[in-house]
């Protein structure tokens, strides 16, 4: 990859040390006010709000107390900002580990899972010592959509019991295809007012969404069913009469059962923990960045979602991950740094010392009606679509993980993902390299030709403050999104146009094109005009088939013609200011 104007120069590297420094150590460097921390205050508690009663709802559906859920939120909340190399992520129970979590319980036992979970805690610490963090952004992106919306399908199953209130004669199955015969025979017990309760749930959370978007939806709502519960005596399932209620205290720390024949047994739980919790934790830092502009340390954060694991189960607590949802709710609520991630735990801790009695009222149709949204919304319905239609490999990369996440098993699911993406990619490879001749994998050194047919070199356009050029060579997949994706992140930041030029590019892959994606509309919302040019009519098609049209991106056959748009789109804007 080549690029021929001078961003800003790039750091050295990070020396052991700094690399591990937590972006806490950070915050306080730089200064750290009152108005920060009122910043910080404000945003930990909206995000408490809405992991209240996520915490315990991820923790019901997954086989443990809501007590254990907010455990999870409190301490591995409080570590995961604490030591962590994300300024925003926002740690605790995550739905991605319902399933997991689940089945691990039914064979192991609550023993196990804390074991299990441990045992991820000391791996997730290791690959980040070992900074192995980096090659988790190898994982081709049609990959994380499938688990992602295959773990929501299975959300979703696990909550029709829940949903309707059936009263099933038998312990409910695990596996998909066992579990919706069993959910069929035992239609006949469905409950009219569970139903009516859960529904009412899906529709007043997602009113105040569209209506009121800033207002705690999810809390005021359970808050509501529970109220509801109270005085209209609904005779439904709540908290109290399954679980006795929520501790008003915080137990003591404890280990699991410890001999070599149970740690055997759970390692490939504590693996399939560690390898989602690795992709979750660090998908949800990017996001942030997304956000906000800054960049996480994923070997750092690893290191610290690993500490946060072994914590957690040290407290009877269970999986600790970066969640997306409530890491962009942290963002939204205007956050300074991690210590609203801290607050956030703090106030959840508030919550179990003094309002512990009351969450006993809360139903459980309510609950499993939050999940069913969260399970909706974790859905990327537009990316999905997207991909199915972008080409026949990423189609099966993207249906073969989804299906395999549904029906077999997560890991397999991820592995096999990853498997066909490489495939798909040497596929590729082979077809550009016999079609696109002119775009070698590896350019070949020319001599430079006197007849007119090379371009002179123009050290104005190159020169330009307010324009920065990027040309990339080689092929645009998935293996090189991160980098050139982080590249591009930093130098669009200081200029007003962005060229990105595909003159050298053979193909480019779902991976990459989401990557531009990501990035045109963050410059879109800086102001920053973003041009491709050279782009190969494949290429081109395929960067237009993942959103990447005008007027996102404008597309332009030479770097000398954006140069010339860019600047009498500058031109056009310092006349509207005159």
């Amino acid at each position: 990859m080549s690029r021929n104007t001078a961003p800003p120069p790039l750091n050295r590297a990070p020396t052991f040390v700094e690399a591990f420094t937590p972006k806490l150590v950070t915050i306080l460097r730089e200064g750290y006010g009152l108005a920060n921390l009122r910043a910080d205050a404000m945003a930990g508690l909206t995000v408490a709000i809405v992991a209240l009663p996520l915490s315990m709802a991820i923790a019901i559906a997954s086989g443990a107390t809501p007590a254990q859920g907010l455990y999870t939120a409190i301490f591995g909340g409080f570590l995961v900002s604490a030591l962590g190399g994300s300024r925003f992520q926002i740690g605790g129970p995550a739905g991605a580990f319902i399933v997991l979590v689940a089945t691990t319980v039914q064979v192991h036992g609550m023993d196990g899972l804390i074991l299990a979970t441990m045992l991820s805690g000391l791996m997730l610490a290791a690959i980040g010592l070992f900074q192995l963090g980096t090659y988790i952004k190898f994982i081709p992106y049609p990959v994380t959509v499938g688990f992602t919306a295959g773990i929501a399908v299975i959300i979703f199953a696990s909550q029709i019991k829940e949903l309707l209130g059936l009263s099933m004669s038998e312990p409910e199955p695990g596996p998909l295809l066992e579990k919706l015969p069993a959910l069929w025979g035992d239609l006949p017990t469905a409950d009219p007012a569970t139903i009516i309760l859960a529904a009412a749930t899906i529709a007043l959370i997602s009113g105040l969404k569209r209506i009121r978007p800033h207002w705690p939806g999810m809390l005021i709502v359970v808050a509501g069913a529970a109220l509801a519960t109270i005085f209209l005596d609904l005779p439904v399932s709540t908290i109290a009469s399954q679980f006795g209620g929520v501790p008003s205290s915080l137990p003591l720390p404890s280990l699991p059962t410890l001999d070599a024949a149970k740690i055997v047994a759970v390692l490939p739980n504590a693996i399939a923990f560690a390898l989602l919790g690795s992709i979750e934790s660090l998908l949800s830092a990017v996001v942030a960045d997304g956000m906000t502009g800054r960049r996480h340390r994923s070997n750092c954060e690893l290191v610290a979602q690993g500490i946060a694991n072994v914590v957690s189960g040290l407290f009877s607590g269970i999986c600790v991950t970066g969640t997306i949802a409530r890491t962009a709710t942290n963002v939204r609520a205007g956050a300074h740094g991690p210590i609203a991630g801290m607050l956030h735990a703090l106030f959840l801790l508030g919550f179990i010392l003094v309002a512990a009695p009351l969450a006993g009222y809360i139903p459980l149709a309510s609950l499993a009606g939050v999940l069913a949204l969260v399970a909706w919304n974790m859905v990327e319905k537009h990316a999905f679509a997207t991909l199915i239609r972008a080409s026949r490999g990423d189609a099966a990369v993207l249906l073969a993980t989804f299906f395999l996440t549904i029906f077999r098993d997560l890991t397999e699911a991820i592995i096999v993902g990853f498997a066909l993406g490489s495939v798909l990619f040497i596929h590729r490879m082979s077809k550009t390299t016999a079609i696109e001749t002119q775009r070698p994998f590896v350019a070949e050194d020319e001599a430079d030709s006197s007849d007119g047919a090379r371009a002179p070199y123009e050290e104005d356009a190159e020169n330009d403050p307010e324009i920065v050029i990027y040309r990339i060579s080689g092929v645009f997949f998935f293996g090189a999104a991160a980098s050139i994706g982080s590249v591009l992140d930093r130098i669009a930041d200081t200029h007003r146009a962005l060229i990105i030029d595909f003159s050298a590019v053979p193909f480019v892959d779902s991976t990459a094109a989401n990557t531009i994606e990501v990035l045109a509309h963050k410059a879109g919302r800086s102001g920053v005009s973003v041009y491709l040019t050279g782009a190969v009519p494949g290429s081109r098609r395929d960067l237009e088939a993942h959103g990447l049209r005008p007027p996102l991106v404008r597309y332009s056959e030479s770097i000398e013609s954006a140069v010339r748009e860019a600047r009498a789109e500058e031109h056009r804007k310092a006349a509207l200011l005159r």
